[in-house]
């Protein structure tokens, strides 16, 4: 049941990254044109905004395969010196707490989502476009939620692993 539910999980990761990375060819693409046009004096009327944007795919689409590779920095000063206890420990506290702080940001979001949009009626847009903000906010949400689910089984995975395989969860 485990292993169907990670492979689950692997596939929303997957997703992710996905959209991540068409994100990213969206972004190299509107640059592209932009700078090309602001060449020939043309400049891609919107190309702030749609780069702006585009970066919140980029980055939170990302997230949860760059946890789950174990892609984010990490700073080895002291592990040599401590007991294989605490560095588990500090393994566990370190990925509750990265639970914490990407379920806040989806809350968060959304929190601001229902407040802009259903009790002060205000449809927040960008600048130039006139860009929805919503569909982005959108994607924080349901990108944050996937890093979620992938660091709740890294937890199950170092919580219960044998004592030894730590590495491999």
């Amino acid at each position: 049941m485990l292993a169907r539910l990670n492979n689950w999980a692997d596939g929303l990761i997957r997703l992710s990254a996905l959209i991540g990375t068409i994100g990213l060819v969206v972004e190299v693409v509107v640059i592209l044109a932009d700078v090309v046009g602001r060449f020939f004096g043309a400049p891609l009327r919107g190309g702030q905004d749609l780069t702006q944007m585009g970066m919140v795919i980029i980055v939170f689409g990302g997230m949860a395969l760059c946890d789950k590779l174990g892609g984010h920095v990490n700073v080895d000063l002291f592990e040599g010196s401590m007991p294989r206890w605490m560095i588990r420990a500090g393994d566990i506290v370190s990925v509750i707490i990265g639970i914490a702080i990407f379920a806040g940001i989806a809350w968060t979001t959304w929190s601001s989502i229902y407040l802009m949009r259903f009790q002060l009626g205000v449809v927040q847009k960008t600048n130039i476009i006139n860009l929805q903000f919503d569909w982005f906010k959108g994607a924080i949400i349901v990108l944050s939620l996937i890093t979620v689910v992938g660091m709740i089984f890294k937890l199950i995975g170092l919580v219960f692993a044998p004592k030894g395989m730590e590495e491999a969860a």
